[in-house]
């Protein structure tokens, strides 16, 4: 029965209609290792532009969160308004995206889980002297200490969030008619 089954779901070759051509398997892997190519060649550079702001070291950190550095601000405020006026571009052009979807911009109003996750990140900051892509520029520059901050962004993701529903989303943002189901 083991055998059978196995058999009907790992190896059923006479089923022709999920079969894929040798042409099709190639054309879609070298799609995929193009798409990977790209995501890794842009975040080099984004890895690249911070460390050239030296946004990786720890003192940089904590100086700018003492306010003795405010260049900090302005590479982060710069970034954040080139993005938005660009995405706003974008999402009035009504713009795909390579996978096939449409741009847009969610937006939503402040509520307390966005203040307590704010809270958290910037203590965790604060502490680290590091955030997500600045660790990852840490690890590639030989600070092997950026392992702990590593494992500990992974335990923050890994851990259950019991408030928020299960499912596609960011925890407010749903697809219309998905069914939500509590962990």
């Amino acid at each position: 029965k083991i055998l059978h089954c196995c058999n009907s779901y790992l190896h059923d070759f006479s089923n022709t209609h999920n079969r894929v051509s040798s042409i099709d398997f190639w054309w879609e892997t070298m799609n995929r290792f193009r798409k990977n190519i790209i995501g890794l060649a842009f975040g080099a550079m984004f890895g690249g532009v911070l460390a050239a702001g030296s946004l990786h070291e720890y003192d940089t950190i904590h100086n700018m969160l003492k306010l003795d550095e405010f260049y900090v601000f302005g590479f982060m405020g710069s970034a954040i308004f080139i993005a938005t006026i660009g995405l706003g571009i974008l999402e009035s052009r009504n713009t795909k995206t390579r996978f096939g979807g449409m741009i847009a911009l969610q937006r939503s109003d402040v509520k307390a889980n966005h203040l307590k996750g704010g809270a958290i990140f910037g203590c965790g900051w604060a502490i680290a002297g590091t955030c997500p892509a600045p660790v990852l520029v840490m690890l590639t520059s030989g600070v092997f200490v950026s392992l702990i901050v590593i494992a500990g962004i992974f335990i923050g993701l890994s851990l259950p969030n019991k408030q928020a529903p299960a499912g596609f989303g960011d925890g407010e943002h749903r697809l219309s008619g998905q069914t939500v189901e509590r962990a």
